[in-house]
């Protein structure tokens, strides 16, 4: 006999099994398990959510309480092992579980996911395929899987791959954030709490070269009414608001439409955002009125502080965008995190002059990344040849994967955690982050400098 009232578990895995997860930092709100909790619920489904940067217990306990039909785990490149170590699981505990692989990294590498213990992958924004993969699978109902777009399968012992199509993001439903709530000391961005995430569009129109997030939804930009975001946004029981778009700051008359809904709604709350250097430099006013009605921190993609290399990253900005930017920001009192990209050809006096050019235009908050190509784009194409590593768990851009250029790989990391060292002391001097645990993440720094093994690194 079928059942039609399914136990689904939801797994958002863990960042990592050391502190360098940075649990009590940074921690994401599980945004697209929350709209596929809404549709399932809808269907009638149990749906059940399982954090991995939250929970104490592990997957396999999960397994035992929920006994689910089906797992779904969605994730990024450096959680790839965990979220194939939870199909495992599920399969151990009950080979009956339909297991599905969905999220970011699937989107781009699913035949990296192509495992015995792995039955569909969605390598989609259309959450509602979830639910044909249900009826299928679970409800034998006459559902033909090669008609289904963005989704992969397996039939004989062989998979396939349908391709998949651009997803407009208005079909989307109002997520569940039933377990949000239900953890209120969590979800934290820096010094804002309990930071509830918002999408209002998928992909990004810009083409920068380190980037793969512009091939996300086939490629194709879109958005979500700015009403309706709004809406959203005044029913969310936070006072922090996180707009995870890739770039949110791109449209000035929908920018402008929102923050006067946000006016007229008297809606008080925090914003965090993305945005470019380019259209903060050129749009100061707009930014202005951001900021009064609550932008509390900006993501900017900074990237450089040599010209050349914002050409050869295709910014399609400039380094006086980057001055000015900072400048703006500083004057309006919005907190701009700036984030850098250090590349394979950097040389120990490009570490230190990016440390004398964030000090000298007074960048408080900064995030510094080293050079990572993503599996199967061409710039990893590029660099293959050089690849020191394939273990994806150092896709986390506090790892080297290549072999540098002009220094050795050992030399290479001294002068990256020299770096983080300085910019940590400063931050602690500044009073910025006085959440963090300093002392731990200094010593291990340290530690890292002269070890050959960084406590990074997922054993």
């Amino acid at each position: 006999m079928v059942k039609n009232n399914l136990s689904i578990l939801l797994i958002h895995p863990e960042i990592s099994r050391t502190k360098y997860n940075f649990v009590g930092v940074i921690e994401n709100e599980c945004l697209e398990l929350e709209y596929i909790a809404t549709m399932l619920g809808e269907e009638g489904h149990q749906v059940y959510m399982y954090d991995g940067q939250i929970e104490r217990s592990g997957v396999p306990q999960a397994l035992k309480k929920y006994k689910p039909d089906l797992v779904y785990v969605c994730g990024r490149t450096r959680q790839e092992n965990f979220m194939l170590e939870y199909c495992r699981d599920a399969k151990a505990f009950n080979e009956d579980i339909i297991t599905v692989i969905g999220g970011l990294h699937a989107q781009l590498c699913y035949e990296r996911m192509y495992k015995e213990y792995v039955d569909y992958i969605l390598t989609t924004f259309d959450i509602f395929k979830l639910i044909d993969i249900i009826k299928h699978s679970i409800l034998s109902q006459d559902i033909d899987l090669s008609s289904l777009e963005g989704i992969c399968y397996k039939k004989e012992g062989r998979w396939f791959h349908n391709k998949a199509l651009p997803f407009e993001i208005k079909e989307l439903p109002l997520p569940d954030r039933t377990y949000f709530y239900e953890h209120p000391s969590n979800y934290r961005y820096l010094a804002l709490e309990h930071a509830a995430w918002v999408r209002t569009a998928y992909c990004c129109p810009y083409r920068c070269r380190f980037c793969h997030r512009n091939k996300m939804n086939a490629g194709k930009y879109v958005t979500r009414d700015i009403e309706e975001v709004v809406k959203e946004i005044e029913s969310i029981q936070s006072e922090n608001i996180y707009i995870v778009d890739d770039d949110f700051l791109i449209d000035k008359e929908r920018l402008s439409k929102f923050v006067q809904l946000i006016k007229e709604k008297k809606i008080k709350k925090n914003y965090i955002c993305y945005g470019r250097a380019d259209f903060i430099a050129n749009n100061s006013s707009i930014m202005a009125d951001l900021k009064e009605i609550g932008l509390y921190y900006v993501l900017v993609g900074l990237e450089a502080i040599y010209e050349q290399t914002l050409v050869e990253y295709n910014k399609h900005s400039n380094l006086q965008n980057n001055v000015e930017t900072i400048a703006i920001c500083n004057q309006l009192g919005i907190n701009i995190m700036g984030m850098f990209i250090v590349n394979f050809n950097f040389t120990p006096k490009d570490f230190n002059n990016l440390y004398r050019w964030i000090k000298k235009n007074q960048l408080k908050h900064v995030a510094i990344s080293i050079f990572t190509p993503e599996f199967t784009t061409e710039v990893y194409d590029e660099f293959k040849d050089r690849m020191i590593t394939d273990n994806p768990s150092h896709w986390d851009y506090l790892h080297l994967v290549a072999t540098p250029v002009n220094i050795s790989v050992k030399r290479y990391y001294f002068c990256y955690y020299k770096l983080l060292i300085k910019l940590f002391i400063r931050a602690k001097r500044q009073g910025v982050y006085d959440f963090i645990d300093y002392g731990y993440y200094i010593k291990s720094f340290i530690k890292n400098v002269i070890k050959s093994k960084r406590s990074n690194d997922d054993l």
